[in-house]
C-alpha cells in the first residue's frame, strides 16, 4: 500500500510532504511584496489553466466549494486541528474563492493561513499536555480514524478530546509494542537486557516516544516557509482541475527534472537522520564519494562548505535541508566536516558529479525451470534524462536488457512493470516497437482536435517470442499505454491486478516565460521567479479506441491481489477526469496470438489449489472492512486480540512463503562485471535475486510463461507438419 501511493503520478516530494505538515508561522517581513507575489502567481496560474487545460474548469460557486472542501480535507483530514467556530469563519470564502482566483485576491489563503497558524500553537500545547499525563489502557473506549462522519470538533474542550483518544492510540501501540519486545528478551534471556520495565514505565517509555515524534513533526510544521505553504494552497487549486496538475515552486521544479532522468549533481550517499544527527547511511557505489573514497557509512556530517567558504553548522538540520546544502553544480567542491565512529573529526573535500539512482533503471535476471528458461525484465519507470543527449533512456536501456536475455536463449520474456508510474511518452512507444512490427502505439488527443497516432516506425522487431507483462493497480500511464498496447494486437499477454487509471499527459511550462509572453513583462530576476505549472493537456486512447483514463488497462488474468476490493488509483479521486473512447486507430494483429482463455483457466486451477493466493483473498476481504470501518479499541486487551489476529495472518504468509518453492534465478552473464564492483553492489544485487526468488506473483507468471511457450511449441509442430 505504501508502495502504491508513489503513483500520485510524478508529484515533487516537497509537495507530498508539505501536505502532511502545512503552515507555519507567518513571516510579517515584507508582507506587500509577498502578497504581489502571490496575487502574480494565482493570475499567471490561473491563465494557464484556462488556456491550456485539457478540459478548463467552469471556476464557479461549485468550483470553490470544492476546492474549500479538497483544502480542509487535505489539511485537517482527522479535523483535530479546527474547531467548528473557525470553520463557521473559513464558511465566508466557500464560494467566493472562485472570484478571487480570477482577481488574484489571498484574502482566503490569509485567513486559512492566520488561523490554521493559530491551531498549530493551540495543538502543540496540547499534545505536550495529554502526553504529561499517564493514560489507562484497562478503560474500554474507541478511537475514530478518518474523517468521514465526523464533525468538526464543537469547542476546545472537544478538540482535546480527540486529540487525548489520537495520541492515547498512537501511545498504546507504542507501548504494546515495547511490552511484546520485554516479553521476547525476557524468554530469549537476552543477557543485554538490564532491567525488567514495569508495566508502569513501559507507558512512560511509549508517550516519551509519541512525545518526540510529535515534537519533530511540529518541528517540520514550523518550519515551511511561506513559498511552500502558496505552492500548497496552488497545488489544491490545481488539483481541483484534475489530480495531475500541479503547480511548482522553483526549487521544486528541479526536484522534478531529477526524478524524471534518474541522476542529480551531487556526492553520491544517503543520508539519514539519527537522533536528530545527518549521517551517512550508504555511499552509492561509483560516486564522487565513493571515488574520494573517505566517507564511510556511519560518518555524521558536522559541518557542510562551498568550496573554502565558510562551513555551516548542520547539526539539527532536517535532512532535506542538509541535501539542499550538499548537492550543487557539477564540478564545484563541497566540504565536509565530518565525525567518524570512532570520534574522530576530519574535512572531506569531494568534487560533485553526477550520481546515477541505478535502482531507477532496467535490470534482468534469468529464470531456469525444469521446462525451459525464460527472461525478466525489471522496469520501475520510464525514465528519459531530458538534461543531456547521452543521458539515460529506458527505451535503450530495455533493448540491451532483451538483448542480454537473447543472448541467453530464454524461451520467453516477463517485462514487471508493477508499481510503474509512468514518465517518458517517447520512450514508451519505442519500447512497444522492441516487440512488435511496424503500427500505431498509442492515440493522442489534444482538446478540440483530432487524435494524433504514434506509431512504431521501425520495421520487424527485436523479439517476437512469448511475452508476458506483469501490472498492478501502481502501474499508470505510460505503463498503461505499454501493457494496453500489447494487449490490442494481441502481442503479450497481461497479468496481475486492474491498473491505475491515468490516461493523461502533462506538459511543464516556465510561469516566468508564460507571463513574459502574455503580459510583455520585463526580465525577472532569480529571487522573483513565481515557478513552473504541470498541466494536463492531452488523454491518451488505445489503439482500440478506448481511454486508458480511470478504467485502467484490466489483465487478461488476474490474479488475487489484497487491495481489490479497495477502490485505489485514478477512480478514488472525485477530480479525476472521465473515460471516453474514440475511432480505433488501424492496426494488425500480432502473428499467431495466444489463447488467452485456455491460459485463464490453466492460471485458475493453479491459484484455487494455491494457499496464498487463497489467504491473500481474505485478506482482501479484511483489508475492505478495515477500509470501511476505521474504529479501533483503545483498550490494551481488545487492541493485543485485534492485533494478534491481523499478526497471525501474516505470520500465516510467512510460513506459505517459506514453505513456497524458490524459483532458481540467475543474473544475465553481462552483468557480472558491475555486481562484483564491490561488497555494496554484491549485497544490493543478491537481495535483488532473494526478493525475487520468493515473489508468488513472479512465480505464477513463470507457469503462465511455460504454458504459452509450451502452446507454442504445439502450435510450431502443427505447422510443421502441414
Amino acid at each position: 500500500m505504501l508502495r502504491f501511493m508513489r503513483n500520485k503520478i510524478l508529484i515533487p516530494a516537497l509537495i507530498i510532504t508539505a501536505l502532511a505538515a502545512f503552515f507555519s508561522f507567518r513571516n510579517t517581513a515584507a508582507e506587500t511584496d509577498k502578497d504581489k507575489k502571490n496575487k502574480t502567481i494565482i493570475e499567471t496560474v490561473y491563465k494557464a489553466l484556462q488556456s491550456s487545460h485539457f478540459e478548463p474548469k467552469d471556476v464557479n460557486d461549485s468550483f470553490s466549494a470544492r476546492t474549500y472542501n479538497k483544502l480542509l480535507e487535505r489539511m485537517d483530514y482527522e479535523k483535530r486541528f479546527f474547531t467548528q467556530k473557525d470553520i463557521d469563519i473559513l464558511e465566508e470564502y466557500k464560494y467566493k474563492i472562485d472570484d478571487e482566483i480570477k482577481s488574484g485576491s489571498v484574502k482566503f489563503y490569509d485567513k486559512f493561513v492566520e488561523l490554521y497558524d493559530r491551531t498549530v500553537v493551540e495543538t502543540e500545547k496540547l499534545y505536550k499536555e495529554i502526553l504529561a499525563e499517564p493514560f489507562d489502557f484497562t478503560k474500554n473506549e474507541d478511537y475514530i480514524a478518518g474523517s468521514e462522519g465526523l464533525d468538526f470538533p464543537a469547542n476546545d474542550k472537544a478538540r482535546r478530546e480527540r486529540w487525548r483518544q489520537y495520541l492515547k492510540y498512537r501511545a498504546l501501540a507504542q507501548y504494546t509494542d515495547l511490552k511484546k519486545n520485554q516479553e521476547k528478551r525476557v524468554a530469549d534471556k537476552d543477557t543485554t537486557l538490564k532491567a525488567v520495565m514495569t508495566d508502569k514505565e513501559l507507558e512512560a517509555d511509549a508517550r516519551k516516544k509519541v512525545t518526540e515524534s510529535m515534537d519533530y513533526y511540529y518541528k517540520r510544521l514550523k518550519k515551511l516557509d511561506d513559498e511552500q505553504k502558496f505552492a500548497i494552497y496552488m497545488n489544491t487549486i490545481t488539483n481541483t482541475y484534475d489530480p495531475h496538475t500541479d503547480y511548482f515552486p522553483p526549487e521544486d521544479k528541479k526536484k522534478f527534472d531529477e526524478m524524471m532522468s534518474g541522476s542529480f549533481f551531487g556526492i553520491g550517499a544517503r543520508l539519514g537522520n539519527k537522533e536528530g544527527n545527518i549521517t551517512v547511511a550508504e555511499v552509492i557505489a561509483g560516486s564522487p564519494c565513493w571515488k574520494q573514497g573517505d566517507l564511510k557509512a556511519g560518518d555524521e556530517i558536522i559541518k557542510v562548505a562551498q568550496g573554502d567558504a565558510e562551513p555551516v553548522d548542520i547539526q539539527g538540520y532536517d535532512t532535506e535541508d542538509a541535501v539542499k546544502l550538499i548537492r550543487g553544480p557539477k564540478g564545484t567542491e563541497v566540504r565536509l566536516t565530518v565525525k567518524k565512529v570512532n570520534g574522530a573529526t576530519q574535512v572531506i573535500p569531494i568534487i560533485r558529479g553526477e550520481v546515477l539512482l541505478e535502482e531507477t533503471f532496467a535490470r534482468s535476471a534469468i529464470i531456469n525451470t525444469e521446462t525451459g528458461k525464460f527472461g525478466y525484465i525489471f522496469l520501475p519507470e520510464f525514465y528519459a534524462d531530458f538534461n543531456q543527449t547521452s543521458g539515460r533512456r529506458s527505451a535503450e536501456d530495455v533493448a540491451i536488457e532483451v538483448m542480454k536475455l537473447k543472448n541467453a536463449k530464454v524461451d520467453g520474456i516477463i517485462l514487471d512493470l508493477r508499481y510503474n508510474g509512468g514518465g517518458s511518452l517517447s520512450d514508451v512507444v519505442n519500447i512497444s516497437g522492441l516487440f512488435i512490427d511496424e503500427g500505431p502505439v498509442v492515440q493522442v488527443k489534444s482538446s478540440h482536435s483530432t487524435p494524433a497516432i504514434l506509431d512504431d516506425r521501425q520495421p520487424g522487431t527485436l523479439y517476437d517470442g512469448p511475452l508476458v507483462i506483469m501490472v498492478n493497480q501502481g502501474s499508470a500511464s505510460a505503463s498503461e499505454i505499454l501493457a494496453a498496447a500489447m494487449q490490442d494486437y494481441k502481442r503479450a499477454v497481461v497479468v496481475g491486478a486492474t491498473t491505475f487509471g491515468k490516461g493523461t499527459v502533462q506538459k511543464v511550462i516556465s510561469l516566468d516565460e508564460y507571463l513574459r509572453f502574455t503580459d510583455k513583462v520585463t526580465a525577472r530576476s532569480n529571487d522573483n521567479e513565481i515557478g513552473s505549472l504541470k498541466l494536463t493537456i492531452q488523454k491518451f486512447y488505445r489503439v482500440n479506441g478506448g481511454s486508458t483514463q480511470l478504467k485502467g488497462v484490466t489483465p487478461d488474468i488476474q490474479l488475487p491481489d489484497p487491495y481489490e476490493l479497495v477502490d485505489l488509483g485514478e477512480r478514488k479521486d472525485l477530480a479525476a477526469m472521465k473515460w471516453d473512447e474514440i475511432p480505433a486507430a488501424k492496426y494488425t494483429l500480432a502473428p499467431n496470438p495466444v489463447d488467452v482463455r485456455k491460459l485463464t483457466t490453466l492460471s485458475k486451477e493453479r491459484i484455487s489449489k494455491n494457499e496464498t493466493f487463497q489467504l491473500i483473498k481474505e485478506n482482501a476481504a479484511t483489508i475492505k472492512k478495515q477500509e470501511d470501518d476505521k474504529t479501533y479499541s483503545l483498550n490494551e486487551k481488545k487492541y493485543k486480540e485485534e492485533l494478534e489476529t491481523a499478526n497471525k495472518t501474516a505470520e500465516r504468509m510467512k510460513e506459505l512463503e517459506e514453505k513456497a518453492t524458490r524459483l532458481s534465478i540467475v543474473n544475465p552473464k553481462e552483468d557480472m562485471a558491475k555486481i562484483n564492483l564491490d561488497s555494496s553492489t554484491i549485497a544490493k544485487n543478491e537481495e535483488w535475486i532473494k526478493a525475487l526468488r520468493k515473489d508468488i506473483y513472479l512465480a505464477e507468471t513463470v507457469n503462465i510463461l511455460n504454458d504459452m511457450a509450451h502452446m507454442n511449441v504445439q502450435l510450431n509442430m502443427g505447422m510443421n507438419i502441414k
